[in-house]
């Protein structure tokens, strides 16, 4: 089964770095699983973030690339001790490079449940009408 990404969503590709990438923030770094869906006037994204709460998810938007950034913090307390544990303790990231065609100024993000959905309309195209003239 071959997966199709819409070309006006692209996963950004593995570059190379001059110079060795460091994170500025300890801990384990996750790509979170995304599912993709796209109709005529929109394209969803469901990322899988369990753990991150609203507060520590960040979506930046610049120069048409987007980038989930979201961080999942222990839940005990300083004198608990884990038995079990649901998912790990880290850092979720991962970056989209968009087209001219998603309208980015009406990107909607919703987190519900450990999911991040993204909704990215697409532009709208102009429409044929008739112009009416007024006599001057």
């Amino acid at each position: 089964m071959t997966e199709t990404v819409p070309k006006e969503l692209q996963a950004k590709g593995k570059m190379d770095a001059a110079l060795p990438v460091e994170h500025t923030k300890p801990g384990i770094v996750f790509t979170p699983a995304v599912d993709i869906f796209e109709t005529e006037k929109e394209i969803t994204l469901l990322a899988d973030v369990p753990g991150v709460k609203t507060e520590h998810l960040t979506i930046d938007l610049s120069d048409d690339v987007l980038t989930l950034t979201g961080e999942v913090k222990p839940l005990e307390g300083p004198d608990e001790e884990d038995i079990l544990i649901e998912y790990e303790v880290g850092n979720y990231y991962r970056q989209f490079t968009l087209s001219e065609l998603i309208d980015q100024n009406k990107i909607d993000a919703q987190l519900r449940d450990g999911v991040l959905r993204l909704t990215l309309p697409k532009v709208e195209k102009a429409t044929p009408r008739k112009i009416t003239v007024k006599a001057g």
